[in-house]
């Protein structure tokens, strides 16, 4: 079923975003848990290949964007994810600096209200964004 943001599809935004559970929270519960946090911490998930084009390292804070809004979050460079897709945990609680810049790195601020179009449901998984070194 085609969806309105996927790979290909834009020029300005080439990487598809995700969202995932992590084993440190359900959905928001346990953001605040500071030992949760240091085992599950909040990072941008990107194939080596899509970092390299981007001068990024394991790590380096990186700017997420697109339309919508603006994250900050390190990011983990892992060949685990394919090139043109990056991955971020659900559940991280919005915080804005002062630019209106998430800092806790809500994957809600980067999603879409329009629902898939087979479910119906929430297009958390089809996101299109851009990242950047900090």
């Amino acid at each position: 079923v085609e969806v309105s943001e996927g790979p290909g599809k834009s020029d300005v935004y080439p990487l598809q975003l995700i969202g995932w559970h992590t084993l440190g929270r359900c959905h928001s519960i346990h953001f605040n848990n500071e030992e949760l946090k240091s085992k599950y911490p909040q990072q941008l998930w990107m194939n080596p290949k899509d970092g390299i084009v981007r001068g990024l390292t394991n790590d380096d804070l990186v700017v997420v964007w697109n339309d919508r809004g603006k994250i900050m979050v390190p990011v983990r460079l892992t060949e685990e994810i394919i090139p043109g897709v990056t991955a971020l945990a659900q559940g991280a609680w919005y915080q804005s600096d002062v630019n209106g810049t998430d800092v806790n790195a809500s994957i809600n601020v980067l999603t879409s209200a329009e629902p898939t179009p087979l479910a119906k449901g929430n297009p958390q998984h089809t996101n299109l964004v851009e990242v950047k070194k900090i």
